[in-house]
């Protein structure tokens, strides 16, 4: 057989090898003037089709083939010299039909959210911009615990769940200029619906924001005294989270939050938790609060409750719950058309004016309903109909797993990027998981698991739903980055918060800010990670925003990141592949026909000299300006240039630090 450059043949799903006309045309690149005879595969089609060579420069040679557009997204890989296959995995002797590129036919997402700059707050740990919403000390109870107001800096209790800084809207927006100088683009705010919690992921009211992040006009009556009965507490949070001038002053702030920081060119996406709901909803009303103000009573005071259906029961008092909380009521929607209807028109109401948000994060998603059709199912109609008012919206899911089946174009646009960012790149620089709950040293600095797992992870995403995909570090439901850089194994109740800040390595929080920002996706900061915010999982990764205490060097790093992003279009949605992996050692290319972009990322403690291939990025001699180069406690920014020869440029990177040239 005739020898070949396998580290030449290059295809993806970017523009730069697939475009969209009346017809698809579709590339693949071979080194120049090697015997290969590419043919392309498509799912459903006998015989493969043949590919004509349509360019060629002084590296490479480009075939194309010409297919019509299929009527659905369809999956397709390459023959190379009847032998070989290549597709999303690389080049092999078996097919490997799961690493399939996709033909993303009639599948669209909102443009401004390819490779967005997205920002996910906990509402109530950002900023206290009005202290008369504030949660009163013993307000209310909840699942037993009194409801307090804390100091903004207290540490974090275990049980955190009523225990409340004061965070709200009005904070945010008074903050919304920090924001916009990071060169944040998307808000993803977390749950802001009425809710007895901190965290609020137990909605008791849909159509409602929460008027202690919102506006409290109404005091429910201050003078009443705070006495230890249940049902006074009961009725004093009723009457201040029900009260209609609360609620709708609550709702007309919310539509002033959004038109402020569309004003500044910041989209915001709301958090929808429809999975479940709390038992304080009047659906279910466990505590009686609506039953009280004359509603019709809730599902767990009576079998003829109109909500009944809203929940599946086992007896009177025995409903499903969410990992079976009880104070989490899995919600029905199979047995119960009316609540699909309600949710859909909830869908509908917050991407709306006078709203007008800018999409949905739906709360595990894949697990609403008892089975996947039925999911299926409901997730079209969902899209269908938030899509038909605010054809912009954005739809994005909370999911672990296999994503394809729901990406397919009339579902979800895309997901939180656990299994193609979060997870690998935790695994490679610390050898924690993201919880921090278990080690596994021998993933530490192993590229070869690092790359395997970022291959067939993102072999399941479709380039738009790639494009798109929201790329955390850290979020509410796991350890803080920064606190992963120990390398240790603990929770908040076993070891304290004083641990979670031991041992961190600032050199390696600034590797994965620098993968973060140039890596494929929407790179999304989770509140207070770029101000050097550390703690272990929940609820230990909700402390409030340090302000006045932040870690300046950290927030300059993102602000710089973040520009680059913005000065370099390629880094949102040009090709990447790696160019030279090894232990502890990671690098790739970010390039397109206009702009070409080298990150070199070295977690071993010594420095690395190495011969880089950017003939891979279409590169034979030039130079390239170092962007930036962490190491050492810092980054800088010195403007040296390197210069590529023969198609390799030769760099040296600090031990346990980055270099980004362009």
């Amino acid at each position: 057989m005739t020898p070949f450059n396998k580290d030449a043949i290059f295809s993806d799903e970017t523009q730069q090898f697939v475009t969209y006309d009346k017809s698809v045309q579709i590339r693949i690149r071979i080194a120049k003037d090697d015997k290969i005879t590419p043919k392309l595969h498509i799912q459903g089609e006998a015989e493969p089709l043949s590919m004509t060579k349509t360019a060629s420069d002084n590296l490479f040679d480009y075939y194309t083939a010409v297919v019509s557009t299929p009527q659905e997204p369809v999956r397709y890989r390459f023959a190379i010299n009847e032998t070989y296959y290549y597709n999303k995995g690389g080049i092999h002797t078996d097919s490997n039909p799961e690493y399939d590129f996709r033909l993303a036919t009639g599948i669209t997402v909102p443009e401004w959210a390819r490779g967005a700059v997205m920002y996910h707050i906990f509402v109530d740990r950002f900023y206290n911009g009005d202290s008369t919403n504030d949660v009163v000390n013993h307000e209310y109870a909840y699942l037993g615990i009194t409801a307090k107001s804390m100091p903004w800096d207290a540490d974090i209790q275990p049980l955190d769940v009523c225990n409340f800084r004061g965070g709200d809207l009005r904070g945010i927006m008074q903050k919304m200029e920090y924001l916009q100088s990071l060169g944040v683009e998307v808000i993803y705010l977390s749950p802001v619906f009425v809710s007895p919690s901190n965290h609020k992921y137990d909605t008791q009211d849909y159509d409602n924001i929460d008027p202690h992040i919102g506006v409290i006009v109404d005091d429910g009556g201050e003078a009443l005294r705070f006495e230890k009965v249940h049902n006074r507490h009961a009725t004093k949070y009723r009457h201040r989270t029900t009260s209609t001038a609360n609620l709708e002053a609550s709702n007309a702030l919310m539509a002033e939050f959004i038109a402020t920081a569309h004003a500044k060119g910041i989209r915001v996406i709301l958090d929808g938790v429809f999975n479940h709901c709390g038992c304080f909803n009047k659906w279910m009303d466990t505590q009686s609060f609506y039953k009280e103000a004359g509603y019709p009573p809730g599902a767990y005071h009576s079998p003829d409750s109109p909500y009944r259906d809203y929940f599946l029961w086992h007896n009177d008092f025995d409903y499903d719950g969410w990992w079976d909380n009880p104070n989490h009521p899995k919600l029905n929607f199979e047995d119960s058309p009316e609540l699909c209807d309600y949710i859909i028109e909830i869908a509908k109401k917050w991407v709306s004016p006078p709203y007008n948000a800018d999409g949905w994060r739906l709360d595990v998603a894949a697990d609403l309903g008892r089975s996947t059709d039925f999911n299926h199912i409901f997730w079209r109609r969902f899209r269908d109909a938030v899509k038909s008012v605010n054809p912009d919206a954005l739809i994005l899911a909370e999911h672990y797993g296999d994503p394809s089946p729901w990406l397919e174009g009339n579902e979800w646009d895309t997901i939180m990027n656990y299994d193609a960012f979060m997870e690998p790149i935790t695994w490679f620089l610390t050898g924690v998981c993201k919880h921090s709950e278990t080690s596994r040293p021998y993933l530490k600095n192993n590229a070869i698991e690092f790359e395997n797992a970022m291959r067939h992870s993102m072999a399941k995403l479709n380039i738009h739903a790639l494009q798109t995909s929201m790329n955390q570090l850290s979020n509410h439901d796991h350890s803080r980055f920064l606190t992963r850089t120990n390398g240790a194994v603990g929770r908040l109740h076993t070891v304290g918060p004083r641990a979670a800040k031991t041992g961190v390595n600032l050199n390696i929080m600034m590797e994965a800010v620098v993968f973060q920002m140039t890596w494929p996706g929407a790179p999304c900061i989770y509140y207070g990670d770029e101000a050097g915010l550390m703690g272990w999982t929940d609820p230990d990764n909700r402390r409030a925003f340090p302000w006045g205490k932040e870690n300046k060097m950290l927030t300059e790093l993102h602000r710089h990141l973040i520009g680059l992003r913005h000065l370099y279009p390629v880094l949102k949605t040009g090709s990447v592949e790696f160019l030279w992996t090894y232990h502890g050692f990671l690098s790739y290319g970010r390039w397109d026909d206009r702009q070409k972009i080298i990150v070199a990322i070295n977690n071993n403690t010594k420095p690395m000299e190495v011969n880089l291939p950017v003939w891979k990025l279409g590169v034979t001699d030039g130079q390239f300006l170092q962007l930036i180069v962490t190491s050492d406690g810092n980054f800088h920014q010195d403007g040296i240039w390197y210069t590529a020869n023969n198609g390799e440029i030769k760099i040296t990177v600090p031990p346990v630090g980055a270099t980004v040239l362009g």
